[in-house]
């Protein structure tokens, strides 16, 4: 993966044209602001939302951005799709430029979805051994027992990817509504879980965490 993160001069040397001994002469002078500070090491590194400012001039300024979007029902969790509408969609058209999605939702599931142009924050997010715990509420067609949350801890065997899923945590709320804490998202998790009881899940929506 090509890192996303330069040298201040080799920034400045691509953006400018200028020579070494020029760009050494310009960082001396203290003419190089980076986040509003003077800069005059000409091996900081500088990554993506990082603000640079040269005589004045800014160089680069684009800023991180982390939207979280409480998605409705019958809304894909993507940011183009032909046939429906997509969680994109859901946000002005002048706000949508470089943002990507930080996890998705099943079409009909509602809920919390993070949108981003920060591609390093969103990949570690999404990495399991980064224990970012997600929480859903659910509804389901039958009554649920006990032996559902102690089948949901010890984790289950997923033929398809050949893994036993992480252990999550479920709390029954209701006869046939719980909590679901998980720390990762295999296609379809939740539905396949209560799906070796034959239980099929009717509402399923991703909960804000205390902020």
């Amino acid at each position: 993966m090509t890192s996303r993160y330069h040298r201040l001069d080799r920034f400045l040397s691509n953006r400018l044209q200028i020579s070494r001994s020029n760009l050494r002469l310009l960082l001396a002078a203290g003419r190089v602001q980076v986040n509003d500070e003077v800069e005059r090491d000409r091996q900081r590194r500088i990554g993506p939302f990082d603000v640079v400012v040269c005589d004045g001039e800014i160089l680069q300024a684009t800023r991180a951005r982390y939207l979280m979007i409480n998605k409705p029902p019958a809304v894909v969790s993507a940011t183009c799709d032909d046939h429906h509408h997509t969680v994109l969609d859901l946000l002005p058209e002048d706000q949508r430029e470089g943002l990507h999605l930080a996890g998705r939702l099943d079409f009909n599931s509602t809920g919390l979805v993070l949108l981003t142009n920060d591609g390093d924050w969103s990949r570690q997010l999404s990495q399991p051994e980064n224990q970012v715990r997600k929480h859903y509420r659910v509804t389901v067609e039958k009554p649920l027992t006990e032996e559902y949350v102690a089948a949901f801890s010890e984790g289950m065997w997923f033929e398809y990817e050949g893994i036993v899923t992480r252990p999550a945590e479920l709390t029954i709320r209701s006869a046939c509504e719980a909590d679901v804490w998980l720390c990762e998202g295999r296609y379809h998790q939740i539905k396949r879980m209560f799906g070796r009881f034959d239980n099929k899940v009717l509402t399923l929506h991703r909960v804000v965490p205390p902020l």
